[in-house]
């Protein structure tokens, strides 16, 4: 028989075995019904799709399609080189944010892990939740109360009221991240705040880009603006070390103080830079979300006057409602801005500033009929209910009573996530939002220099040309 012939008679029946033996040993996945959806190209799955969408500012076109393709309630995709099984709906947010431990367990990709600039092990980074959230309780928040309206008041004076014509994005994140560096460290020295905003400005900038350690990069600014940080926080919280040892801090109640005489021992034992670490990664935490909310929340007032003229009517009660001698807002001043609370929240809910989160199946599970093996991803996304009609009536629509009475239908909002991992500094970020809406209303008038500006997504919202003002005093 010819050598080539002899050959492929060879290949064949090898197959033929093959494919008997595959037909008597079924992997346990082929009795699984796994969720529908695609993959994507090889390699890159369907990251380009959805980076797309996002920088489109339409990220909810992604999810949208493939609900509408696949399953309204769970569908599978891959992103960041990991098959990701999307929930969606209230009732996929409520499976996941009751799953905690269960099912699933905290994942981030390790694409983002790098180019976060974060360790890779972040199990040590859950040890500081508690303590954090004691300090982020509304009963501690309300001692800082004064210094957010006191910093807002300062801000705006310096900032906004010299000018015709502002940013409002670049200069609010100035804001918010003096006000984090106050609260969390008590750093007040002008000089050095705007020392680490310029190198926290160069981290942030890296955090989103291709992590190519080279000269010229942006990730390789971000390196050596985390490396500034990082070096001056680690001097702060040795000073801390030293003056807390001599009695002499005892007057400070930030959260550099709490962290470093919390009397769990895991809190004990971290070294002076992975706490320096953690002081960068609240920053994180708070620094763009509250901006991105704020911005969007002076675009959208200057889009609705009536809605702005209520916001202003109840700002000015609270303001005229001051005695002489009390310049500075209270605890039972902020519960009175309810109308404001609901223009914030319908803000978070057109432009949220945090997209959602993923997880990790830490046991095979079902849902919705579907099996989620252990090892693969899932996530829960704002953009399933946000501004899904089934939730919210004529959702694109602006509307901020939708958040009087009882307000959404429960797990259909959702800006701080939900369940056990639900953010610890929601009540922070209401609070400062609140405050400075009340010395923004009652001082100033903006409109919007370009009324049809872009919002893109990087991952977060952000107006196209920084959302610029035209302002002028009351």
């Amino acid at each position: 028989m010819d050598p080539l012939i002899s050959f492929f008679v060879y290949l064949l029946i090898l197959f033929a075995s093959l494919s008997f033996v595959f037909l008597l040993y079924k992997p346990k996945s082929c009795n699984q019904k796994l969720p529908p959806g695609s993959k994507g190209w090889p390699i890159i799955g369907e990251n380009l799709e959805f980076l797309k969408a996002a920088r489109k500012g339409n990220p909810e076109k992604f999810f949208n399609d493939r609900k509408s393709k696949y399953s309204p309630e769970v569908f599978r995709t891959s992103l960041f080189g990991e098959n990701v099984v999307v929930f969606c709906g209230a009732s996929g947010n409520k499976f996941l944010f009751k799953s905690e431990n269960k099912y699933v367990s905290t994942w981030w990709p390790r694409s983002v892990i790098k180019a976060l600039l974060l360790p890779d092990d972040l199990s040590d980074a859950l040890r500081v939740r508690g303590i954090l959230t004691e300090f982020l309780k509304p009963e501690a928040l309300r001692h800082h109360i004064t210094i957010m309206d006191s910093m807002a008041k300062e801000h705006l004076e310096i900032d906004w009221c010299p000018n015709n014509q502002i940013k409002a994005y670049p200069n609010i994140r100035k804001f918010t991240f003096a006000l984090g560096l106050r609260l969390l460290t008590s750093q007040t020295d002008t000089n050095y705040v705007a020392r680490l905003y310029y190198n926290f400005a160069l981290l942030n900038g890296g955090i989103f880009s291709v992590p190519i350690n080279f000269p010229g990069t942006s990730y390789y600014r971000a390196v050596k603006g985390r490396k500034f940080i990082l070096e001056e926080l680690s001097v702060l919280v040795r000073l801390r070390k030293a003056e807390l040892l001599e009695n002499k801090d005892t007057a400070k109640q930030d959260l550099l103080t709490r962290f470093l005489v919390a009397s769990q021992e895991e809190i004990r034992s971290l070294s002076e830079r992975q706490v320096a670490e953690r002081l960068l990664g609240l920053l994180i935490g708070s620094f763009d979300t509250i901006s991105t909310t704020l911005t969007a929340i002076l675009k959208y007032l200057a889009e609705h006057s009536d809605v702005y003229k209520k916001v202003l009517e109840e700002q000015m009660d609270i303001a005229k409602s001051k005695d002489s001698n009390e310049d500075l807002l209270n605890w039972e001043d902020v519960q009175k801005m309810k109308y404001s609370c609901c223009v914030a929240c319908e803000a978070m809910r057109l432009m949220p500033s945090a997209p959602g989160a993923f997880r990790e199946a830490i046991t095979d599970f079902t849902y919705a009929g579907y099996t989620i093996p252990k090892g693969w991803k899932t996530c829960w996304s704002v953009f399933s209910t946000h501004k899904n009609p089934n939730y919210f009536s004529d959702p694109e629509k602006f509307e901020p009573s939708r958040f009087e009475g009882s307000g959404p239908a429960p797990y259909t909002f959702v800006p701080f996530g939900g369940g056990a991992r639900i953010c610890p500094g929601r009540e922070y970020a209401r609070l400062e939002i609140l405050i400075f809406m009340h010395n923004l209303v009652t001082k100033l008038r903006w409109e919007k220099v370009f009324p049809h500006e872009n919002i893109l997504f990087k991952p977060l919202p952000v107006p196209e040309n920084g959302l610029e003002l035209r302002i002028q005093p009351l």
